[in-house]
């Protein structure tokens, strides 16, 4: 295959997936191991698996991260920016649209509907993804007993960045011990933990300074795009430039909208400073990560080949799986409330288990039908 055609196939895999990637990162991922692991065999599970684990070390909305990690798999640097682009801008379009109705209308449009349905069939792609991805994580009681820890650490509230590290440097640790090897030097992912925020006071909202604003968060973000809304609620409502309503609108938008929640980011934008605004926040939030992963993909496979940092993404891998289940228990909590639910879920999992060669997508298409039909009952 050339060049130029993996990196068109590249574009239209991830746009696909932008379109239709409802239910948050854990589901984006789920959607993203079908089509690059099952469907087309880009890599191994197990690659993928550490592609994950090194993902969510550093900053940045850890799903859109792995589209990137995948795109260079497949097609180099170039292939790493196709990728995202293709990701994120389905979700840029269509918050930019909803932003524009917003200002001009006043209200938000009535989806609601029609997204009902999605995050009941959701849950089964994330059940599917686990499983499989579970099935390489564990492989010793040890690394068993770890990621039951992790899931319990999880469950009590810990930070998920805190139970990677400590899970993940705890077990090395052990390892190490255990098989007698000396520690190899971890300086190459020391630099990634040590990331800190500042924050500036914005006299007036330019456009660079809208830029500079959603740079800051993007380079600084640790636990996922929902965390977005802390930083924009002191960086901006609590200084008077964004209201309380505005920034409860755009968390709505991140609910409704496919793709990543860090897109909201071109919405806040868009009330901020209009288009180019919105241009300007979606630059800032989004850039880091391309940067961020372009760093740290080459390193990956050598770490490997350390026995300590092998040790390390195998205890962060399962830590990463231990977090997939934790979403998937809080989802299912929030989501199967009646037989509705329920009922969508479990043809889901029939859908997705025993018609494997169904493509997700049509698992999230059919869910937004039937929970639209049975709306109406």
């Amino acid at each position: 295959m050339t060049v130029k055609t993996s990196i068109k196939e590249i574009a239209q895999v991830f746009f696909k997936l932008g379109c239709f990637s409802f239910g948050g990162p854990a589901a984006h991922i789920a959607m993203m191991e079908e089509e690059v692991v099952n469907k087309r065999k880009w890599m191994e599970r197990e690659h993928f698996l550490d592609l994950i684990g090194a993902t969510n070390l550093i900053p940045g909305p850890n799903s859109t991260e792995m589209t990137m990690h995948c795109g260079y798999e497949k097609g180099g640097s170039l292939g790493l920016f196709v990728a995202g682009i293709s990701f994120i801008v389905p979700a840029v379009l269509v918050t930019g649209c909803i932003a524009w109705l917003y200002t001009t209308y006043g209200q938000l449009p009535k989806v609601e509907p029609f997204l009902w349905g999605i995050k009941p069939a959701v849950l089964a792609i994330i059940v599917s993804a686990i499983l499989k991805l579970g099935q390489k994580a564990l492989k010793s009681t040890e690394l068993t007993v770890l990621g039951c820890l992790a899931l319990i650490a999880c469950l009590l509230g810990f930070n998920e960045i805190y139970v990677l590290l400590f899970f993940g440097l705890a077990g090395a640790l052990y390892f190490n011990y255990r098989n007698k090897k000396k520690s190899a030097n971890v300086q190459s992912i020391i630099p990634l933990l040590f990331l800190q925020s500042s924050t500036t006071a914005i006299a007036q909202l330019t456009t660079s300074k809208i830029f500079w604003v959603f740079l800051k968060v993007g380079a600084v973000l640790y636990g996922g795009g929902y965390v977005l809304f802390g930083y924009l609620d002191g960086e901006l409502v609590a200084k008077g430039l964004l209201n309380p309503q505005q920034l409860i609108d755009a968390v709505a938008v991140g609910q409704f909208t496919p793709g990543p929640v860090l897109s909201t980011a071109t919405f806040i934008g868009y009330q901020l400073d209009g288009f180019w605004g919105a241009l300007a926040a979606t630059l800032g939030i989004f850039l880091p990560s391309f940067l961020f992963v372009l760093l740290l993909n080459p390193f990956v496979p050598k770490m490997r080949q350390s026995s300590f940092l092998s040790y390390f993404l195998d205890c962060v891998n399962v830590a990463a799986v231990a977090i997939m289940v934790n979403v998937l228990f809080n989802m299912s909590v929030a989501t199967l409330i009646d037989w509705k639910a329920i009922l969508i879920t479990l043809m889901s999992l029939i859908i997705t288990f025993a018609l494997k060669k169904v493509n997700v997508m049509w698992t999230v298409i059919g869910g937004s039908i039937l929970g639209y039909l049975l709306l109406l009952l």
